[in-house]
């Protein structure tokens, strides 16, 4: 603001003067002594301590004077300057009177201060526009005394102090304000706590299916309950040098992350994972795609996922899980849920913090479990994989987990989006054996049902057949009890008897004062719930629809009126079979997708609706309805929904008519060979996805897969497809192969065991192996006793479940050339390892106990991998081993270094974590290929570059990115072609640049965080 601005043309280098003189002079200094200030306290003319008005009147002529002489049209008619000039040093005169403080004026701005002086000053008497002048110049003047007092040397740290006051009374005041309001950061954690107990509450528990037991006891503690569930993988992506995935996996982790198509990370970085499937599942993929068939255990998976990431992320900082049912989110037509959504199926639903879960996923702690893929309309898939895609784009960084049965989506559905594909298995005997026996123990049935059903899954083929996933082992554990021990022998007459004592015999056999009802009249009416729901696409029905279809019905089947309207008719099936439940309060659904389809198929036959599931072959969703269908139908029933599954022709109603035969009981020899014509087409399948699909198809198939001397290429699929057959039968057929020297075929047939007898197939199978089995997982006692009779020193992985004596025992029987020792509970040594002339490769991981290495000492070594969790020095066992060529050690290991080496050992391959900053010795270690430093190692100086610039024959090394520009500078390594970069960030660009210049045959690769040491 200038004087222009109250229309007076005043410069101010005439005006400023005439302004100074209303002021004394002030020291410097915030003014904060004493008393504060006024302005009067400042207004002086020569010094004086009161204003003179004679004085101000003739600094009033100046300032009028002054204005006037200024260029432009005059604003003061003539004959009034002195009027004006009266006027104005009575209201300067009114300075002397303020009360107010230089900052303070300063702040109101010259307009307001103006105002202030007028009120305290007299009226001027002036006429209108002479007192319009006046008011401007009174303005201007004004302007120019709040310039001053800008410019005194006490008004800057007065202000400065005033508006310090001023912030921290603010301070102060937000203070209280935050004090009274919750903490974002506090309400998120106390959320999430709460969230957290309720996922562990919530889905901590199972139902123990099929019996009625005492309130309270009907409930299955989850870590009592869960079985682990074993896995095969098809990722074929993996990209590692040479020197890494040697090793394969402890035994107990082999099924969670892979026994086909993958390349494990190496002995040492692998030695702190988790061993059962729902801790290793996402612990080395944060991406999985989980295809099972139903009952398989999919769902209880992603309930033990949910519990233990509950109880971890009760730390600060945890994971948290979201367990997404699509069933239940898309009930009605929904969308699919956003974030903010993630709890819409919880009790919990709209009470989160706003944003906590956009801030939860955002972090990337988020582990979201999205439950049934399947279990949506095949129309409605592909707007699911597009919301994925857009979540993974969002809120990259989280795990995730989806499932699906086998054929519901394509293989490569979301390898786009970097998804590994893992796809559950039958359960093997071991795990059987486990499940019956907690089962039993859980409901207290006793140690005799439970031998006796053992006993008869181990002699009853037909029978262990059955007993492939955890819905069927309980099923059938809950048929053997309530029938005292008589078990059907096949899946329809399974499924019958089991709707048998859910509808029926366990009212009338408990003597519970109910309506009498027949089991079919119940059959009728529930099989028109599940028809339509397959019909619909949907396996969740609407409470409302549901009693209108029963409803509809009703007057057809009379005998259920006897327990009374649609509502009544439901809640009986709610409450007494045990058939139906409800999720939410007004949506029922099957207890297993199992029973909606078997009842479905018996609905479609009633109606005669066998076009319509023909004409479904390709839908994912109606393949059990048909296999059901065919196991339900009479003769012609059975003909006609086979032959027109040929007709059809397409790979999948080929493989349908192929799996039926399994349960047409009654069909024409001439219609059973064409489906066997048709299928061999199909044999040996395509690839190792489709041996799995055949090997499903049970014992059947075996009779159509080529023998050993025909197999040719396809030898390692019919391989698979026998050993997922899982038959007695299928030994035989393996042990055909078992001197294949495909190492695909070798793996599978080593892999195998656990699928049958532990004896049976060590004496039929492995025992003629030649050469002997590789990476041959020994995960208990029984296994290390049955193996016996090589022809030739096994490769063995020993799991924390064998002791120390079944181990010896073994060794003093049977020379191995490999031993991986997994979380070995061995004791203080090893002493039986002593004198073992044919072991070339010992891997041991965390043996905590292990003290005294001497056992080991003149071992004819070639492969070590130690970590030992103690501090036993290295030293001596290296100097024993001058055939070492490849060794791997961890930082949980004792003392050692490269002078430790025997003298005439070539080592080839290192990967060693604890070296020391010189490198002292590693110069004269000239046969080395590889070599791994670890994450911490850093060069001390000179002498360390030496060391590894002796290494001319060196390939491939491992380092921290912070040493890459010293590599770049000081190494000289003309072999060199791999620099490995453990993944901590991201690498800089120059430097890179630096290194290839350098290394200009080399490549930059970084090495994936599961290879960390």
């Amino acid at each position: 603001m200038d004087a222009s601005v109250v229309g007076i043309r005043l410069a101010s280098g005439a005006f400023a003067p005439l302004v100074k003189k209303l002021f004394r002079g002030e020291g410097a200094g915030a003014g904060l002594v004493d008393r504060p200030l006024r302005i009067s306290s400042y207004v002086s003319l020569r010094e004086q301590r009161v204003l003179a008005r004679d004085d101000l009147r003739r600094l009033a002529d100046g300032l009028v004077d002054a204005a006037l002489r200024a260029p432009g049209e005059q604003p003061l008619p003539p004959g009034e300057e002195a009027g004006v000039a009266a006027a104005l040093a009575v209201t300067l005169h009114a300075l002397g009177d303020l009360a107010l403080e230089d900052a303070q004026a300063v702040e109101m701005g010259a307009g307001a201060f103006a105002a202030e002086l007028r009120r305290a000053a007299p009226a001027t008497g002036l006429g209108r526009d002479a007192e319009l002048f006046h008011d401007r110049l009174l303005e201007t003047t004004c302007l120019h005394i709040l310039q001053f007092f800008t410019t005194r040397s006490t008004y800057i740290p007065r202000a400065l102090v005033d508006a310090a006051r001023r912030q921290a009374e603010i301070i102060a005041k937000v203070d209280a304000l935050l004090a009274r309001i919750p903490r974002q950061d506090g309400r998120d954690a106390e959320f999430e706590a709460r969230y957290l107990a309720y996922l562990v509450k919530r889905h901590g528990s199972l139902t123990i299916f099929g019996l009625d037991l005492p309130p309270g006891s009907a409930r299955w503690p989850l870590d009592a309950a869960y079985v682990g569930l074993e896995t095969v993988s098809h990722d074929h992506d993996h990209d590692h040098d040479q020197g890494h995935g040697a090793d394969p996996m402890p035994p107990e982790t082999a099924g969670a992350a892979g026994t086909a198509g993958t390349t494990p990370p190496s002995f040492g970085r692998w030695a702190q994972q988790h061993a059962d499937l729902a801790d290793a599942v996402l612990a080395h993929r944060h991406r999985v795609l989980l295809r099972g068939e139903a009952g398989s255990g999919k769902t209880t998976l992603i309930q033990q996922l949910a519990v233990s990431a509950g109880r971890e992320g009760a730390a600060e900082g945890g994971p948290v899980p979201y367990v997404l049912p699509l069933r239940t989110l898309t009930r009605h037509g929904e969308p699919l849920p956003a974030a903010k959504d993630f709890l819409a199926a919880t009790a919990l639903k709209g009470q989160s913090p706003e944003g906590w879960e956009d801030r939860v996923l955002s972090a990337g702690r988020g582990l979201v479990l999205i439950d049934g893929i399947d279990e949506i309309p095949e129309t409605e898939r592909a707007r699911a994989r597009d919301w994925l895609v857009d979540l993974f784009a969002v809120y990259p960084g989280n795990r995730w987990l989806v499932t699906s049965r086998p054929s519901a989506v394509r293989q490569d559905w979301l390898a786009g989006e970097e998804f590994a594909e893992l796809a559950l298995v039958p359960m093997n005997r071991a795990a059987v054996a486990s499940f019956v026996t907690r089962w039993h123990t859980a409901t207290g049935a006793g140690e005799e049902l439970r031998d006796q059903l053992l006993e008869s899954l181990a002699t009853k083929p037909e029978l262990a057949r059955l007993a492939t996933n955890p819905l069927l082992c309980g099923l059938i554990c809950a048929l053997h009890r309530e029938r005292r021990g008589f078990l059907p022998s096949g899946r329809k007459e399974l499924y019958t008897a089991a709707l048998s004592m859910l509808l029926h015999r366990r009212d009338r056999e408990r003597e519970l004062r109910l309506p009498e009802l027949a089991e079919e009249p119940q059959l009728q009416l529930l099989q028109r719930l599940a028809y339509w729901l397959i019909r619909n696409g949907r396996t969740e029905i609407g409470r409302g629809r549901a009693e209108g279809l029963i409803s509809a019905a009703l007057a057809s089947v009379p005998a259920a009126q006897a327990l009374g309207d649609a509502p009544a008719v439901l809640r009986h099936f709610l409450d007494r079979t045990g058939l139906l439940r409800a999720p939410t309060e007004d949506t029922l659904e099957f207890v297993h997708r199992t029973f909606q389809d078997f009842l479905g198929a018996r609905a479609a036959l009633d109606e005669g609706s066998l076009g319509e599931l023909t004409r479904h072959a390709d839908d994912d969703q109606w393949e059990d309805v048909i296999r059901m269908a065919v196991a339900q139908g009479r003769p012609l029933e059975r003909a006609a929904i086979i032959g027109d599954l040929l007709v059809r022709g397409t790979d999948r109603a080929v493989l349908l008519a192929l799996a039926s035969l399994e349960y047409a009981t009654e069909l024409e020899p001439e219609l059973r060979e064409d489906v066997r014509s048709a299928a061999r087409r199909l044999i040996p399948p395509k690839d190792e996805n489709a041996a799995r699909t055949l090997g499903l198809l049970g014992p059947l198939v075996l009779d159509l897969l080529p023998r050993y001397t025909e197999a040719g290429y396809g030898a390692h699929l019919s391989v698979i497809t026998a050993e997922q057959a899982g038959s007695e039968a299928a030994v035989g057929y393996l042990a055909g192969y078992a001197r294949h020297p495909d190492d695909r075929v070798r793996k599978t047939l080593t892999d195998a065991w656990d699928r049958f007898g532990v004896r049976q197939y060590a004496a039929e199978v492995l025992a003629r192996m030649d050469p002997p089995p590789v990476g041959l997982n020994l995960d208990s006692d029984a296994k290390a006793a049955a193996l016996t009779g090589l022809t030739g020193p096994p490769d063995l992985s020993v799991g924390r479940l064998v002791s120390r004596d079944a181990l010896a025992r073994l060794l003093e029987r049977q020379p191995v050339a490999g031993l991986r020792l997994w979380s070995f509970a061995g004791g203080a040594d090893a002493e039986f390892l002593r004198g073992h002339t044919s072991l070339r490769l010992l891997q041991i991981s965390s043996w905590p106990e292990l003290a005294d290495l001497s056992a080991l000492h003149g071992l004819p070594l070639e492969e070590v991998s130690f970590h030992l969790e103690n501090s036993t020095p290295l030293g001596p066992a290296l100097a024993s081993w001058p055939g070492l060529r490849r060794l791997t050690l961890t930082d949980g290991n004792g003392p050692w270094s490269f002078r430790d080496f025997a003298g005439d050992c070539r080592p080839e391959w290192l990967d060693v974590s604890g070296a020391a900053a010189d490198l002292a010795g590693l110069g004269r270690l000239r046969s080395l290929r590889h070599l791994g430093l670890g994450r911490g190692w850093r060069p001390s100086g000179a002498a360390a570059w030496a060391e590894l610039s002796a290494l001319r024959d060196l390939r491939g090394i491992e380092v921290h990115p912070d040493v890459l520009e010293g590599l770049a500078e000081f190494a000289d390594l003309p072999s060199l072609r791999k620099v490995w970069c453990y993944d901590d960030r991201e690498r800089d660009p120059g430097v890179e640049e630096q290194v290839l210049r350098r290394f200009p045959n080399a490549r930059i690769r970084r090495l994936p965080p599961a290879y960390d040491i």
